[in-house]
C-alpha cells in the first residue's frame, strides 16, 4: 500500500573514493550494513569478528550516535527505514603514539628538571660565594685582623658594588684604628716625660732633707711639668670631642674683623717679649661661624708665628675676601719650613726639628685642633713655607651670601 516502506536494498556499494578508506591490512577504519529485519548485509573485509548490531535509540535522535568498546571507537545511524549503517574505528595507534609521547614527555621533563636543579644549584652558589666570602672577611675582621679584605673579581653586579663599599668601610676602618693606636702611642710618649720629671724631682727632694729653696725649686718644677700635663690633657680632650662629633658648633652671623683684631691685640704682650712686631691688613668681614673657636685658630696661627719667627721679625695677618671665599693669612718672617715636613705639619703631636721649634716643647696638637676646628666651618686650613723667607698659614672660609 502507500504506507509500505519501501523493499530493503539487496545490495551495498561505496563510491570509489570512500571505498579506499576501507582497504589495506594495516587500515582501521572498518563498517557494517544491517537490514531492517537485523541481518547482515554487508561489510568491509577491514571489520574482523562478530560485531553486534547497536540498540536502535529510542525518542527523536538526529544525527549518528556513537558508542566505545576498549580502543573500538563506533558511530551509527538508522535510517527511517530502519536499515543500521555502522562505521568503527580501532584507536589503538593513537594510544600508543599517546603513549611514546607520555614516554618522550616525562624524559623531557626529567631532563628539564634535572638541568634545572643541576644549573639552579651552580648559580645559587654562584650568587651565595660572593656573601661566603663576605662574612668569612667580617669575621676575621670582627678577630682583630684589620688587614682583611673581599676578593671579589666580578664588581658589576650588586654584590660586587657591596664588597667595594665594604672594602672602602674596612679601609677606613683599619686607618681609624691605626690613628688611634699611634695617637694612644705618642700621647703615653708625651705624658711620660713630665710624669717622670715629678717623680725625679720629688725622689730626689724626699731622700733626704733640704733647704727651704730647693723644696721651692722642686715645687717649680713639678708645677711646670703639671701644667704641661694640664695643656696636654685638655688639647686631648679637645680633639676626642671635636673627633666624635660632641663638640658642637653654634654659629652666628660675627664680624670676623673684629675677631681677628681682639686676637691681635691680645697676643702683642708676646709679641713684644720675642722682640716680634705684628702688622695688620684686614678688610671689613662678615661669616657664619662660632667666634670662640675661631678665636682659638687665630690664637694658636699667632702663637706659633711669634715663638718661631727670628728676633725682630715680623708678623703680618691679612684678612680680605678672595675669589668668593673669606681668606685669613699669618704670615711671619722666621726660618721657615723644609718641604719633606710640609706634609706632616698637621698631624697630631708632628713637631718639626729644632730649627723650627726653638726648643719651645710645645704638645704638638694646636694645628691638628686649629685644622678640626676650621674643617668643622667647612673651611680649609692650608700651609706654604720658604726656608730662610718665612711660613704662611692660609684659613679659608666660606663668604655669606
Amino acid at each position: 500500500g502507500d504506507g509500505e516502506w519501501p523493499p530493503p536494498p539487496r545490495d551495498f556499494r561505496l563510491g570509489p573514493n570512500r571505498a579506499g578508506m576501507f582497504k589495506g591490512e594495516t587500515n582501521a577504519f572498518y563498517y557494517v550494513v544491517w537490514l531492517r529485519d537485523g541481518r547482515e548485509l554487508s561489510r568491509s573485509a577491514t571489520a574482523l569478528g562478530e560485531i553486534p548490531q547497536p540498540v536502535r535509540p529510542t525518542g527523536r535522535v538526529s544525527g549518528p550516535t556513537g558508542r566505545s568498546n576498549g580502543m573500538i571507537r563506533e558511530f551509527f545511524e538508522y535510517t527511517p527505514p530502519g536499515e543500521c549503517l555502522l562505521v568503527g574505528r580501532s584507536i589503538a595507534p593513537e594510544l600508543a603514539n599517546q603513549h611514546q609521547l607520555a614516554i618522550w614527555v616525562l624524559g623531557l621533563g626529567g631532563a628539564v628538571l634535572v638541568f634545572g636543579l643541576a644549573g639552579g644549584g651552580w648559580l645559587a652558589t654562584r650568587a651565595i660565594r660572593p656573601i661566603d666570602l663576605i662574612s668569612v672577611a667580617a669575621a676575621r675582621i670582627a678577630d682583630g685582623d684589620l688587614t682583611q679584605r673581599i676578593n671579589i673579581s666580578d664588581t658589576a653586579n650588586e654584590l660586587g658594588q657591596l664588597a667595594g663599599v665594604l672594602n672602602s668601610t674596612f679601609d677606613r676602618l683599619e686607618a681609624a684604628f691605626a690613628r688611634q693606636q699611634q695617637f694612644t702611642a705618642d700621647a703615653a710618649h708625651e705624658l711620660r716625660t713630665p710624669i717622670a720629671v715629678i717623680l725625679a724631682q720629688t725622689q730626689a727632694t724626699l731622700a733626704r732633707d733640704r733647704r727651704s729653696e730647693e723644696y721651692r725649686e722642686t715645687l717649680g718644677a713639678c708645677q711646670r711639668a703639671a701644667l704641661r700635663m694640664r695643656d696636654l690633657t685638655e688639647s686631648l680632650l679637645k680633639l676626642a670631642r671635636l673627633d666624635s662629633e660632641q663638640e658642637k658648633l653654634h654659629r652666628s652671623r660675627i664680624d670676623l674683623t673684629q675677631v681677628v683684631q681682639e686676637c691681635v691685640a691680645l697676643m702683642r704682650p708676646l709679641a713684644s717679649e720675642h722682640q716680634v712686631t705684628l702688622r695688620c691688613d684686614l678688610t671689613l668681614v662678615e661669616c657664619w661661624a662660632e667666634p670662640g673657636s675661631l678665636s682659638q685658630v687665630i690664637t694658636n696661627l699667632l702663637s706659633n708665628a711669634i715663638k718661631y719667627n727670628l728676633t725682630g721679625g715680623e708678623v703680618r695677618v691679612t684678612l680680605r675676601k678672595e675669589n668668593g671665599v673669606v681668606l685669613l693669612e699669618v704670615a711671619d718672617t722666621g726660618p721657615g719650613i723644609p718641604a719633606q715636613q710640609l706634609p706632616r705639619i698637621f698631624e697630631r703631636f708632628y713637631r718639626a726639628d729644632e730649627s723650627r721649634t726653638g726648643g719651645s716643647g710645645g704638645t704638638g696638637l694646636g694645628l691638628a685642633i686649629c685644622i678640626a676646628i676650621v674643617e668643622k666651618h667647612d673651611g680649609t686650613l692650608d700651609v706654604s713655607s720658604q726656608p730662610g723667607v718665612g711660613t704662611v698659614f692660609s684659613v679659608r672660609l666660606p663668604q655669606m651670601e
